[in-house]
């Protein structure tokens, strides 16, 4: 659906010259809902700009369902308006002085996808259904919630039926209540109309909620892609695995085959990095196990509660085990003694090397 080739922009600024893409390359499916995830100034928005027609990239190639729509070498660059998507900003960019029915209609009236007036209606009420506005459609835009809001720019995008819709950080603006909700409203949406959506985001739990794939994003280049349980459960490389949810991290030397030595003590795990090497362990929290006797099994240390904080569905330690503190979470309901014993399961260790 979109092929991105080797993409660069860069941006002056001041005196100096500023890489936001590195010679990008991405493909995303038909049907597929690609997240961009990185931190500000990774290159995600520019990306997205660059697939819209709004950013004009230095170099590379862009097609959308096989169609051309930008290269350099052969002095392409069709507008945004005749790249067939729909575009949701981070603003909304909703028209205060119109309903949420004239808003919807805009780009079917004034625009180049504009149709028949007697089409207009069932196209507006359509999207405004799927968003589920339907009933607000005669409201004045200014009485809008934040939600309300959002969902009317998504109608929007999707009253012209694109065969892209291009999302930029359209959650942002919301409290935390609203966007677990609009979440999971925009992803049931594009996987019953199966639409191919490119959606940018600097929130990981949001990437992870309505993804197929995710692309990482670093300095002006995708540094990993795959599946938000790949990239959780078998990152990569640090900056990915530190980008997805909280990480101990303890330095370590592999001493033999499949034993590490740190300075919590020696772990065996269940990989095979070359003896000799240094690097670092990442634990996730949820992988520390915590119990208020010794079991006897490998990889089990005598630590010491910190602190625990109650967070409703689950409890998070802070456990000192020799000169290392740990992070552990953990669904047990009842109370740990200050004195417990930690356990790592070899095969959830994760070990970068350098």
């Amino acid at each position: 659906m979109i092929e991105v080739r080797n993409l660069q922009r860069t941006f002056k600024v001041g005196q100096r010259h500023v890489e936001a893409l590195r010679r990008v390359n991405q493909l995303v499916h038909e049907g597929e809902f690609l997240v961009l995830l990185g931190p500000s100034g990774s290159g995600k928005t520019t990306l997205l700009r660059c697939v819209a027609g709004l950013e004009s990239p230095d170099d590379g190639e862009i097609l959308i369902s096989g169609r051309t729509v930008f290269s350099k070498k052969d002095d392409v660059c069709v507008p945004p308006e005749d790249r067939q998507i729909g575009m949701v900003f981070q603003s909304y960019a909703i028209w205060p002085h119109m309903t949420v029915f004239q808003n919807v209609a805009l780009p079917l009236t004034y625009g180049r996808k504009r149709i028949q007036t007697s089409l207009v209606r069932e196209r507006v009420l359509d999207a405004l259904r799927l968003v589920q506005l339907d009933d607000l459609a005669e409201r004045p835009s200014p009485l809008l919630s934040g939600g309300q809001q959002q969902r009317v720019a998504l109608a929007r995008a999707l009253a012209v039926n694109p065969k892209l819709v291009l999302m930029d950080e359209p959650l942002s603006n919301l409290d935390a209540r609203l966007r677990e909700e609009m979440r999971e409203q925009i992803r049931g949406i594009a996987k019953r109309l199966k639409m191919t959506v490119l959606y940018v985001t600097h929130d990981q739990v949001e990437a992870m909620v309505v993804a197929d794939r995710i692309a990482v994003m670093s300095m002006g280049s995708i540094i990993s892609v795959g599946s938000p349980e790949e990239l959780y459960e078998g990152p990569e490389n640090r900056s990915v695995a530190e980008f997805f949810g909280s990480i101990n991290w303890l330095e370590a030397e592999v001493i033999e085959s499949g034993a590490l030595r740190t300075k919590m003590g020696n772990l065996l795990c269940s990989t095979n990095p070359r003896v000799g090497q240094p690097g670092m362990v990442g634990l996730r929290p949820e992988d520390v196990e915590l119990r208020g006797e010794s079991t006897g099994i490998n990889n089990e240390f005598r630590g010491e509660i910190l602190s625990r904080t109650f967070l409703g569905d689950l409890n998070v330690y802070s456990v000192r085990v020799g000169e290392v503190v740990l992070q552990c979470k953990t669904m047990h309901r009842r109370h740990l003694e200050s004195l417990v014993y930690v356990r790592i399961p070899s095969e959830r260790i994760k070990f970068f090397a350098g």
